[in-house]
C-alpha cells in the first residue's frame, strides 16, 4: 500500500504562498509515501520543478503530477500540449501522470500511432472520471480505456476519484465494480450533500459516501491519495492514522 497526499491538502497555505516544493518536506514529516503536486499550484515551472524533484528524491517519496487538462481536444483531436506535459514529468520524476479523457467520442485518428510519442514506458498516465459529463462517467472511461488496451496501449488506466461520483449523480459502487480491472490509482474523499449543495468535508468519514466498503471492492496493491482541504498537520496525520487503521498499514 502507498500513501499520497495530494496538495489540495494544502490549499489554504497555497493561497498564502505556499511553493510545493516547501510541501515536499510536510509531506515526509507527516509519513507519507509520496506527493501528488498540482500543475494548477505551479506559479513558476522551471524553478519549482526541479526543486520538487530535488526534495523529493531526497526523502524518497514517489511524485505523482495532476494536470487539469484533456487528453482530446473539442474536436477530438489530440490535445498539443501532452508532449510538454510529459516533459515537466520527467522532469519531476514522475511515477503516474493525471489527466481527463475529453471528446474522444470524436477521436478518429489512430490511438497508439498518437500516443507513441509519449514516454508510457516511464511515466504511467492514467484518466480520471471528472465532474463532467464528458469524462466523468464510466461508459466514458470505459469507451477509452477498453479502446486503448485494444490498441496496445495496455499500461493507460484509471483515477477512480470517489467524491466525483457525487458530481456527476453516478453510482460508485457500480462504477468501482466496473472500473477496478483498469484501477491503478485511487483518489479518497467524501461528499456532502446539503439540500443538493455538494461539499468537500475535511473527513473521509463525513459524507454519502462508506468509503472503507468501496476501496473493498477496487484492486488493494495500488496507489491512494487523500485529496481533500484539511485545516492544519494534526488533522492530516489524524486522516492518514483513520486511513492506514482501516489498510491494516
Amino acid at each position: 500500500m502507498t500513501l499520497i497526499l495530494n496538495t489540495w491538502i494544502f490549499e489554504a497555505d497555497v493561497k498564502n504562498g505556499a511553493k510545493q516544493a516547501d510541501l515536499v518536506d510536510r509531506v515526509a514529516k507527516l509519513g507519507a509515501d509520496g506527493i501528488e503536486v498540482r500543475r494548477e499550484y505551479f506559479t513558476d515551472l522551471a524553478s519549482e520543478l526541479p526543486e520538487v524533484a530535488k526534495r523529493a528524491k531526497a526523502h524518497n517519496l514517489v511524485v505523482n503530477y495532476s494536470v487539469p487538462d484533456v487528453l482530446f481536444e473539442d474536436d477530438g483531436s489530440l490535445n498539443p500540449k501532452l508532449g510538454d506535459y510529459f516533459k515537466e514529468g520527467q522532469i519531476l520524476g514522475l511515477k503516474k501522470i493525471k489527466f481527463n479523457i475529453g471528446h474522444f467520442d470524436k477521436f478518429t485518428g489512430d490511438l497508439k500511432a498518437a500516443f507513441s510519442q509519449f514516454p508510457l514506458d516511464e511515466i504511467q498516465m492514467n484518466v480520471e472520471n471528472d465532474q463532467t459529463q464528458v469524462s466523468g462517467t464510466v461508459t466514458a472511461i470505459k469507451t477509452f480505456l477498453d479502446a486503448a488496451h485494444a490498441a496496445g496501449l495496455t499500461s493507460l488506466g484509471y483515477v477512480y476519484d470517489l467524491g466525483n461520483w457525487a458530481f456527476t449523480h453516478g453510482d460508485a459502487e457500480a462504477a468501482a465494480k466496473e472500473l477496478a480491472p483498469y484501477t491503478h490509482y485511487i483518489h479518497l474523499k467524501n461528499t456532502t450533500d446539503e439540500d443538493g449543495k455538494l461539499d468537500t468535508p475535511d473527513d473521509l468519514d463525513t459524507g454519502i459516501f462508506d468509503w472503507r466498503h468501496l476501496i473493498s471492492i477496487l484492486p488493494s496493491d495500488q496507489y491512494y491519495a487523500l485529496e481533500y482541504p484539511m485545516a492544519d498537520d494534526a488533522q492530516i496525520s489524524s486522516q492518514i492514522k483513520l486511513f492506514k487503521d482501516e489498510v491494516g498499514a
